[in-house]
């Protein structure tokens, strides 16, 4: 059986979370795409941890963590957080790396920040972590795929050189910086040999043996549907297709072994980076909700940026889930709306006058006005309750009436930060 565990939204919706608890029944969780430019945050036992490359299943000792061919691999900051975990008291985890992923490379990251900068004002709100140069060499076949490290030398050099020649182009003439080395690349390359051998493997194969064995099978998406190339809110998305779809692809699956489709909705909406974001609060009222979500305010767990913050968008989080395919939702964070008398909840767009109750393209969303329709709050801490029935009347029709909006079954509901923190209906 394969699961995927995606966003509806724009990323940071408790994912990891959902992850971490539904990896529990898993043997296997695979990240499928993205890279570090986006972290999952997770509480147990343990302590409070923030992972960036790493699957969430890492704390399950009887769990084999994967990280798909799909994925934009940084070396240096997936050891680093191998270390940091082994630092803190976890367990060694069992990590296989495909040999069919490809390497995100120090100009990548010069590259994003290089570029960042020369928008200024007109930038993406990029992590900077290297992701749009990455896969714009993946796909225009200058990327260097873990495999070659452990084929031929001489191959290494003059893909080394060839590189050197085009990247310098923009280092020189576009951004005025010192020009990159052949040995420098080279050496790259070696030392991330040298660091990635212990967990390089065909994940592929060992991945056909685990379906065909019937082995319980997690993918762990990164960011939401809204930061899709193809289906979000282009062209202030990521470079990776954030959809369960693609976990077929960017892990080596049978798309038709999917069956079960969790899509996380959190109960209010919050988004790191640029991008059109209609049901978007600021002020006194944005910082209120900051302060109160997630578990110690909403801040980017990659960047530490202040998340924007906005009221829950069921127009977003309907198409969201349609385009993930949802087949559940598990709805996150409900105990942060718990201090409000009425919640504001966007139930339609008007564009041009006109109320519209699908999401558009780009061009139309800039355009877009929110229409709300305030719902009673339950005015108390409902952390700690463990049966869905025994929330709040008012928390219950909350969850209810974005249930029906949505038009997909919650089947999860998040009232806390920790594992223990879920109800089930």
């Amino acid at each position: 059986m394969i699961t995927a565990i995606v966003g509806a939204n724009w990323g940071d919706e408790g994912k990891g979370k959902i992850t971490d608890v539904e990896a529990a029944k898993s043997d296997i969780v695979i990240r499928f795409q993205g890279g570090s430019n986006a972290g999952h945050t997770i509480i147990n036992h343990y302590g409070k941890f923030a992972l960036h490359q790493l699957p969430s299943g890492v704390f399950y000792n009887h769990t084999t963590n994967i990280i798909g061919n799909g994925v934009a691999l940084s070396a240096e900051k997936f050891i680093a957080e191998l270390q940091s975990l082994e630092e803190r008291g976890v367990p060694k985890p069992k990590i296989m790396v495909s040999n069919r992923a490809q390497l995100v490379m120090p100009y990548h990251i010069q590259l994003d920040s290089f570029e960042e900068a020369r928008l200024s004002s007109r930038s993406f709100g990029s992590t900077r972590s290297g992701i749009a140069p990455f896969y714009s060499d993946k796909f225009a076949k200058i990327g260097f795929q873990i495999s070659e490290l452990f084929g031929d030398r001489a191959y290494l050099e003059e893909k080394a050189e060839r590189i050197a020649t085009l990247k310098n182009i923009y280092y020189e003439y576009l951004y005025h910086q010192p020009k990159l080395t052949v040995d420098a690349i080279l050496q790259q390359l070696l030392k991330y040999k040298e660091m990635l051998a212990p967990y390089v493997a065909d994940t592929f194969d060992f991945l056909y043996n685990a379906v065909r064995e019937g082995k319980n099978i997690l993918l762990e998406g990164q960011l939401g549907a809204l930061k899709d190339p193809d289906f979000g809110i282009y062209p202030m998305v990521t470079s990776s297709h954030t959809l369960a779809a693609y976990g077929a692809v960017g892990a080596g699956l049978p798309p038709y072994e999917i069956k079960n489709i969790v899509t996380v909705v959190k109960a209010y909406s919050s988004a790191v980076g640029a991008g059109e974001f209609v049901s978007e609060i600021f002020g006194d009222e944005a910082d209120e909700l900051r302060r109160r979500g997630g578990d110690g305010g909403e801040f980017g767990a990659t960047t530490g940026r202040p998340r924007r913050m906005g009221w829950l968008d069921l127009v977003a989080s309907r198409y969201g889930c349609r385009v993930q395919g949802a087949t559940s939702v598990a709805f996150t964070v409900l105990d942060a709306l718990g201090y409000l008398d009425e919640i504001p909840v966007c139930v339609a767009y008007e564009l041009d006058g006109k109320t519209i109750d699908c999401f558009p393209t780009t061009a139309e969303l800039k355009r877009c006005k929110p229409v709300l329709k305030k719902l009673p709050g339950w005015k108390c801490d409902i952390r700690g309750i463990k049966k869905y029935e025994d929330l709040p009347e008012s928390a219950r029709n909350y969850v209810e009436f974005a249930e029906k909006e949505i038009g997909v079954p919650i089947h999860m509901v998040s009232n806390g930060p920790s594992r223990e923190d879920i109800l089930y209906r």
